[in-house]
Protein backbone atom coordinates (compact mmCIF):
# COMPACT_ATOMS: atom_id res chain seq x y z
CA UNK A 1 0.00 0.00 0.00
CA UNK A 2 1.39 3.36 -0.94
CA UNK A 3 0.83 6.46 1.15
CA UNK A 4 1.48 9.86 -0.37
CA UNK A 5 2.37 13.16 1.27
CA UNK A 6 -1.25 14.37 1.27
CA UNK A 7 -2.31 11.36 3.33
CA UNK A 8 0.55 11.94 5.76
CA UNK A 9 -0.69 15.52 6.19
CA UNK A 10 -4.21 14.25 6.93
CA UNK A 11 -2.92 11.70 9.43
CA UNK A 12 -0.72 14.33 11.10
CA UNK A 13 -3.65 16.74 11.38
CA UNK A 14 -5.94 14.03 12.86
CA UNK A 15 -3.24 13.01 15.33
CA UNK A 16 -2.45 16.64 16.19
CA UNK A 17 1.18 16.18 15.14
CA UNK A 18 3.34 19.00 13.88
CA UNK A 19 5.49 17.45 11.14
CA UNK A 20 7.91 19.60 9.19
CA UNK A 21 7.11 19.85 5.49
CA UNK A 22 10.58 18.60 4.54
CA UNK A 23 10.04 15.41 6.58
CA UNK A 24 6.73 14.50 4.90
CA UNK A 25 8.23 12.39 2.07
CA UNK A 26 10.25 10.25 4.48
CA UNK A 27 7.17 9.74 6.68
CA UNK A 28 5.20 8.68 3.60
CA UNK A 29 7.91 6.18 2.61
CA UNK A 30 8.22 4.75 6.13
CA UNK A 31 4.47 4.39 6.58
CA UNK A 32 4.16 2.72 3.17
CA UNK A 33 6.92 0.25 4.11
CA UNK A 34 5.19 -0.57 7.39
CA UNK A 35 1.86 -1.18 5.67
CA UNK A 36 3.56 -3.34 3.02
CA UNK A 37 5.11 -5.45 5.79
CA UNK A 38 1.70 -5.83 7.47
CA UNK A 39 0.23 -6.93 4.13
CA UNK A 40 2.99 -9.54 3.74
CA UNK A 41 2.31 -10.89 7.24
CA UNK A 42 -1.44 -11.06 6.56
CA UNK A 43 -0.75 -13.08 3.40
CA UNK A 44 0.93 -15.89 5.37
CA UNK A 45 -1.24 -18.98 5.84
CA UNK A 46 -1.50 -19.60 9.59
CA UNK A 47 -4.03 -22.41 9.40
CA UNK A 48 -3.20 -25.00 12.03
CA UNK A 49 -0.75 -22.77 13.88
CA UNK A 50 -1.48 -22.72 17.58
CA UNK A 51 -1.43 -19.24 19.12
CA UNK A 52 1.28 -18.83 21.74
CA UNK A 53 1.74 -16.41 24.58
CA UNK A 54 5.50 -17.02 24.55
CA UNK A 55 7.81 -18.70 22.03
CA UNK A 56 9.44 -20.89 24.68
CA UNK A 57 7.80 -23.52 26.85
CA UNK A 58 9.23 -21.84 29.93
CA UNK A 59 7.79 -22.36 33.38
CA UNK A 60 8.13 -19.69 36.03
CA UNK A 61 9.76 -20.72 39.26
CA UNK A 62 7.45 -19.59 42.03
CA UNK A 63 8.52 -18.82 45.55
CA UNK A 64 6.53 -19.68 48.62
CA UNK A 65 3.98 -17.05 49.56
CA UNK A 66 5.06 -16.18 53.07
CA UNK A 67 4.86 -13.04 55.18
CA UNK A 68 8.20 -11.23 55.31
CA UNK A 69 7.10 -7.95 56.90
CA UNK A 70 4.91 -7.69 59.94
CA UNK A 71 2.43 -5.08 61.17
CA UNK A 72 4.43 -2.04 62.29
CA UNK A 73 1.56 0.45 62.38
CA UNK A 74 2.11 1.25 66.05
CA UNK A 75 5.80 1.98 65.39
CA UNK A 76 5.01 4.32 62.49
CA UNK A 77 2.14 6.07 64.25
CA UNK A 78 4.27 6.66 67.31
CA UNK A 79 6.44 9.03 65.27
CA UNK A 80 3.54 10.65 63.35
CA UNK A 81 2.55 14.20 64.38
CA UNK A 82 -1.18 13.42 64.83
CA UNK A 83 -3.14 10.15 64.88
CA UNK A 84 -6.55 9.08 66.09
CA UNK A 85 -8.09 5.58 66.20
CA UNK A 86 -5.30 4.16 64.04
CA UNK A 87 -5.62 6.88 61.38
CA UNK A 88 -3.21 9.64 60.41
CA UNK A 89 -4.63 13.13 60.89
CA UNK A 90 -3.57 15.81 58.42
CA UNK A 91 -4.33 19.53 58.29
CA UNK A 92 -7.42 20.56 56.34
CA UNK A 93 -6.45 21.77 52.86
CA UNK A 94 -9.80 22.55 51.21
CA UNK A 95 -12.87 24.18 52.64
Amino acid sequence: MSIDVDEVKKIARLACLNIDETDMPSYATNLSNILDLVAQMNAVDTTGVTPMSHPFDAVQRLREDEVTDFDRREDFQAIAPMTEDGLYLVPKVLD
